[in-house]
């Protein structure tokens, strides 16, 4: 598995927000410019079409032309979409998708309508791998309610169906095992509240949810880290967590989306069944914005 010729899930990959106008519609010149203003401040690519970029409620016309703009705006190279599905057959065909569009590898979610086994979780990456894209898996057991295990990762990469894993199930200590399994598998750090953790753990890259508001500050913080540089990385780790712990929250779009539109970024509302944030929500989220703005961080 050690034979491709690159990783463009490796570095810093935003899973970009879409901004939507206020009746809901999406603002595509507006995602373009965000797409290019991400990677010119200093993130490696982007991931449209995750949970952050709200695709389970989306149009199939939607999600496919947010993929091709994405893909306008910085190039496939640097373009990694989500393509989750209820169903193989449909995740396949947004793999397909996403290769016609240019893009070099694709990110996905086990199966999600049920909580699958693990001859069903075979089943669906060998059917999406097919679509001839490198596939990322996502492992993100508190919403799929399927956990992608060491153990299972491990065969997963080993029968060529999978390269990677972003892995989101807080538990750091899965990064040692999965080292010890599948050494050629790279992890991915999944939530931003962990960051530093799975760094510190061999992690290769980090799909990334607070960079939409501060790029500048969480590539900085990810390149030290990876680094080993603990005198850089730790006292803007502290500086930027009471930002990134929302990332593992239930309300981490309507979140970050704030954040976003604090920093002068296009972040907007978001579509139903989310609603907006608590009071009490959105005054802590403006407060650690604001003050992480006040100090210089962008």
């Amino acid at each position: 598995m050690s034979d491709l010729p690159n990783r463009p899930w490796r570095g810093v990959l935003v899973a970009t927000a879409l901004p939507l106008r206020d009746d809901l519609s999406v603002d595509y010149d507006a995602y373009a410019e965000h797409c290019a203003w991400l990677v010119a401040n200093g993130c490696d690519g982007v991931v449209p079409n995750g949970s952050l970029g709200e695709y389970q409620v989306l149009t199939p016309e939607e999600r496919a032309r947010v993929v091709e703009t994405a893909v306008a705006a910085v190039g496939g190279s640097r373009v990694m979409p989500g393509v989750a599905a209820y169903g193989a057959a449909e995740a396949r065909r947004w793999a397909e998708q996403a290769r016609e569009a240019g893009c070099a590898s694709v990110m996905l979610l086990p199966p999600n309508a049920y909580r699958a086994d693990e001859r069903s979780v075979l089943a669906h990456y060998a059917e999406v791998a097919r679509a001839g894209l490198p596939v990322v898996a996502y492992n993100n057991p508190i919403d799929t309610k399927v956990d992608l295990l060491p153990e299972l990762l491990a065969r997963l990469h080993a029968e060529g169906l999978v390269h990677a894993v972003k892995e989101f199930s807080g538990d750091v200590r899965r990064a040692y095992r999965l080292a010890e399994l599948a050494p050629e598998l790279d992890l991915l750090v999944g939530a931003d509240d962990v960051l530093l953790e799975l760094a510190a753990a061999g992690a290769r890259g980090w799909v990334a949810g607070y960079p939409n508001a501060l790029p500048a500050a969480c590539t900085e913080l990810y390149r030290a880290a990876v680094a080993g540089d603990l005198a850089a990385a730790l006292p803007l780790y502290r500086r930027l967590h009471p930002l990134l712990r929302w990332d593992s929250r239930v309300e981490f779009v309507q979140a970050i989306k704030l954040s976003m539109d604090l920093a002068g970024r296009p972040g907007g509302p978001v579509r139903p069944p989310r609603v907006p944030l608590l009071p009490e929500q959105e005054a802590a989220v403006r407060t650690a914005t604001e003050k992480a703005l006040a100090s210089g961080l962008a």
